[in-house]
């Protein structure tokens, strides 16, 4: 369990750092009625950041991963946005089956998250 705790925390600093390395993809799906989408996929990527070392650190683990799963939870009508509307956040076409799949993907993250609170 360990081990999968590290690579949920890994994974979410490597996805968080992303935001900022390479906004324009996420930027994207951010949906038409919400406001400012650079400055939303910015501070989703800081909380992808902390939730991830936090989740690292045995003293903010339970914290970290209720923050996780607040994330998972705001950042799915992007997720939505992104299959209703079959949009490409990269120069290589991804089949609109790719973006459904993300969808039940969420519910498997806050699942995960959810075994360290």
């Amino acid at each position: 369990m360990i081990i999968a705790r590290w690579v949920l925390g890994i994974a979410m600093v490597l996805i968080g750092i992303t935001h900022f390395t390479s906004p324009r993809g996420f930027i994207k799906i951010v949906p038409k009625w919400l406001p400012a989408p650079a400055a939303l996929v910015a501070i989703s990527g800081v909380f992808e950041i902390l939730g991830g070392v936090g989740l690292l650190i045995p003293a903010t683990q339970v914290f970290a991963a209720w923050g996780l799963i607040a994330l998972y939870v705001a950042v799915f009508p992007a997720n939505i946005n992104m299959a209703v509307n079959n949009i490409q956040v990269s120069k290589q076409p991804m089949p609109a089956w790719v973006a459904w799949a993300r969808l039940p993907l969420q519910l498997v993250l806050i699942w995960w998250a959810w075994l360290y609170t």
